[in-house]
């Protein structure tokens, strides 16, 4: 009977290559540096996919000397928080951080915020105030709002809000969460930083930067009502040991400006309804954070699920929506009204958003093909808001 023939050919050339190996040292030298290169390349990869955003960042950030952190137009809580939070990141990695901004802050809250946890933000007007060669761009994902911001190429991007900027070493962008400082919430505890009231050198987290990113999760979701994910009430879990709760108080209970209980009175009153949305004219104003308080106040009426409230000021409409309704999707909503008038932008989240289009676009339509009236304009809010364009 024929005998089965096993594995011995493959032992055979196994053996013969061992001993061709060990027989030349230069050649057993070359296969132990090959094998201890493939080792590390695959330490690298493994070490690469499993790296969490808090780590890349921090890491990115200490390849610099100095860097600004740089946050919208007319910041707001939450943009103030993420940007405190990246800077306090940048100091753990030996890397000086500048925070600046374009506009103003003007909102109560927003200035209440600023003085309260005595925060050091530059105001800027170009490109060329920019404190160092090197940005990162906290709560908008694209430079605007100064001269020669579409020059900005950021180096990181930390963003909550759809978009497509990117950051030439770092871009983390979740359309999904409901703030910013949620976001780089998450990254102290990726990095190993635990929220230290008394002893901020051990804990790397202080009671400024917990308190601040705690306020910009409450301010940018309505104190955890409205567009959160588990990562807000996370962040807040991890970030509350730390928080100075005076400071909280004080941030959230300033005095109001008179103008923005006047333009609040002019919205109730002048509003139109078509239920279950409304939309109110106020005219012209010189405190445009007035419009989005209006809409706030606005949305709490009984029976009315979204609102668009629009305000004037130096020759510009100003738009903001505020929705508690599955169905409308603010900013789509925004967008679709003034998709026809090429100079004017809108955009935002589902349950707020914002726009501006430009005075000539209306009336006779200067400057475009297809200007709208005042009360045209309602008319396509209420057709976006209802669905039927």
């Amino acid at each position: 009977m024929a005998q089965v023939q096993g594995p011995a050919p493959v032992g055979d050339a196994l053996d013969r290559a061992v001993g061709a190996v060990l027989a030349d040292p230069l050649l057993a030298i070359a296969v132990l540096l090959v094998s201890a290169a493939l080792v590390l390349l695959v330490l690298l990869l493994v070490r690469r996919l499993f790296v969490t955003e808090g780590v890349a960042l921090k890491r990115a950030l200490g390849k610099l000397d100095q860097v600004v952190v740089l946050m919208h137009p007319n910041p707001d809580p939450d943009a103030m928080a993420a940007a405190v939070g990246v800077a306090r990141l940048a100091e753990l990695a030996d890397t000086e951080p500048i925070l600046q901004f374009p506009g103003q802050i003007r909102h109560q809250e927003n200035r209440a915020f600023r003085t309260v946890l005595d925060l050091d933000l530059e105001p800027i007007e170009s490109a060329m105030e920019l404190g160092a060669q090197q940005v990162v761009l906290v709560d908008h994902n694209e430079a605007r709002g100064f001269e020669g911001a579409d020059r900005i190429t950021p180096y990181a991007v930390v963003d909550h809000h759809p978009g497509d900027g990117t950051g030439s070493a770092f871009t983390d962008v979740r359309p999904d969460y409901g703030a910013s400082a949620s976001i780089v919430a998450e990254y102290f505890r990726q990095v190993g930083a635990r929220p230290a009231r008394d002893d901020p050198e051990v804990g790397m987290l202080d009671t400024t930067v917990a308190t601040a990113l705690l306020y910009g999760i409450l301010a940018d979701t309505a104190h955890l009502t409205r567009g959160c994910t588990r990562a807000e009430f996370d962040a807040a879990a991890f970030l509350y040991p730390a928080v100075d709760e005076d400071a909280l108080d004080r941030i959230a209970n300033p005095q109001v400006d008179q103008e923005i209980l006047d333009v609040i009175s002019r919205a109730i009153a002048d509003r139109e309804v078509n239920p279950p949305y409304a939309v109110s004219d106020v005219g012209d104003l010189s405190n445009l954070d007035a419009i989005p308080q209006a809409a706030d106040e606005l949305l709490t009426l009984e029976g009315v699920t979204a609102v668009v409230v629009i305000g004037e000021k130096d020759g510009m409409l100003h738009l903001s929506g505020r929705s508690r309704d599955d169905r409308v999707h603010m900013g789509n909503v925004l967008q679709t009204v003034v998709e026809e008038l090429p100079a004017a932008e809108a955009g935002g989240h589902a349950r707020m958003g914002g726009g501006q289009i430009p005075l000539e676009e209306m009336v006779e339509g200067e400057g475009s093909s297809e200007g709208v009236t005042r009360e045209e304009l309602h008319g396509r809010l209420f057709d976006a808001l209802v669905g039927d364009v």
